[in-house]
């Protein structure tokens, strides 16, 4: 019987307490990897092949801690997924400044601070993928994305930077950016009450987003995706 696709990978999911990070971690534990979730809201626990760790991805205190005990238990990891933010609809000027500022810290800072936390490590291995999860409000701007789309546009500038920098070191970056995904994080909102909103019958599921992540993570070395977008089918 041959080995599962990612026998032997260490991957970790900053972000995977539920919805696409959840999706993810047990998309790619399926797969064979050792799976390393980090949310703020896991219960620390060794598990077959998963590791959970409570961490604020937003606290670079507590990713230092996390990182280090990560590293010393498994190594760098092979697979690194930037999946941790926040979501907020608001028009412009009915965004706090405090609220504006969540926003960035979130979807922004968390995904700069977790790359300063593991990926020195993969770079000198010479060898591993990162994966930011970004949306499409990274490229696209919608009314009520004041905070929201600024954090998202940021991400992509972000990775760019880092594609960039990597060039060379075989750690290979792609950004991956969906659509709309029917996640927890729509309750608050009910966009089928929305007019112009997508419903979410008609959106992407978290496990599309995961099996693209398997994607990514199972392409040969030779081959660099830079930037993948998914879409519902229209």
């Amino acid at each position: 019987m041959s080995r599962p696709p990612l026998f032997g990978r260490v991957a970790v999911i900053a972000g995977a307490s539920r919805g696409i990070g959840l999706a993810i971690a047990e998309e790619l534990q399926g797969a064979g990897a050792h799976v390393v979730r980090l949310a703020r809201s896991l219960r620390s626990g060794e598990h077959d092949r998963r590791s959970d760790l409570r961490c604020d991805v937003t606290k670079p205190d507590e990713l230092t801690r996390a990182a280090r005990r990560v590293l010393k238990a498994h190594g760098a990891p092979h697979v690194l997924v930037l999946n941790a933010g926040a979501f907020l609809i608001a028009a412009l000027t009915e965004t706090s400044p405090e609220q504006f500022a969540e926003q960035l810290t979130g979807n922004l800072v968390a995904p700069f601070l977790v790359l300063r936390a593991f990926l020195r490590p993969m770079v000198e291995r010479g060898s591993g993928l990162v994966v930011t999860v970004g949306s499409v409000a990274d490229r696209r701007a919608f009314p009520g994305n004041a905070a929201y789309g600024a954090s998202k546009f940021g991400v992509r500038g972000l990775h760019g930077v880092l594609a960039e920098e990597l060039a060379g070191t075989g750690v290979r970056a792609t950004l991956l950016s969906p659509g709309p995904v029917d996640t927890q994080l729509w309750d608050p909102i009910d966009p089928d009450a929305r007019p112009g909103f997508t419903k979410r019958r008609d959106m992407l599921r978290a496990e599309d987003i995961a099996e693209a992540v398997l994607f990514l993570a199972t392409r040969p070395e030779r081959v660099a995706i830079p930037e993948l977008q998914i879409e519902p089918r229209r």
